[in-house]
């Protein structure tokens, strides 16, 4: 096992999940407008989903695995590719960050928790996102591929649990000083061009 590869992924899990995107906005403005546990359900409802993305992956891509080194080759390079043109998206975006509390419901718990659910299992670009960026950091030669999937998924949940729950948490703090912080935006962006460039680069060098 090597866990040189697992750090290295909860490093990226983590640069992910910080930089600014629609789940982490989102739980942030329905903490704010809501209250703090309005925003930790949202956020069970969002990492919930991710176990479908799992799954899909691990019994899918094991499959690819199993089957041709090239094909798996063509998998990883079509993820770098897809990072790359994550930060070549990031790059061209004007770098604000919008906080627009009047498009944010006032719903239950339960069903903000299911929202989030279903957010995330029906956005096929986490789909993909998976598809890119798993397959990069598998580390054990002898370990099942579809444990390992599992384990990576477990961990990017427990990553992105934790970070968007203090993005909860915090909301108010977040909020406030987004907004007197103009320039932060700025910052971000160049933060998530690295984050996507570093990833991609990681995965295309890596071996399998």
């Amino acid at each position: 096992m090597n866990y040189e590869i697992l750090s290295t992924f909860i490093l990226a899990s983590a640069a992910l999940a910080i930089a600014p995107g629609p789940d982490n906005i989102y739980v942030l403005m329905q903490s704010v407008v809501n209250g703090k546990k309005y925003g930790l359900a949202t956020v069970g409802g969002l990492v919930s989903g991710c176990l479908v993305h799992t799954t899909l992956l691990a019994f899918g891509v094991s499959a690819i695995i199993k089957e041709s080194d090239q094909i798996f080759f063509l998998i990883k390079l079509f993820g770098a590719l897809y990072l790359f043109y994550l930060a070549f998206k990031v790059f061209k975006s004007d770098g604000k960050i919008q906080l627009s509390q009047g498009e944010v419901p006032k719903i239950g718990l339960k069903q903000l928790f299911k929202q989030g659910f279903i957010m995330n299992v029906l956005n096929p670009k986490v789909t993909i996102f998976y598809l890119a960026f798993f397959p990069g950091f598998l580390f054990s030669e002898s370990l099942n591929p579809i444990i390992q999937f599992y384990v990576l998924g477990f961990i990017f949940m427990l990553v992105a649990f934790i970070i968007f729950g203090l993005i909860a948490l915090l909301a108010g703090s977040i909020s406030s000083y987004l907004k007197g912080h103009s320039n932060l935006g700025y910052i971000l962006k160049w933060l998530q061009i690295s984050v996507f460039l570093g990833i991609g680069l990681y995965i295309l060098l890596s071996n399998k």
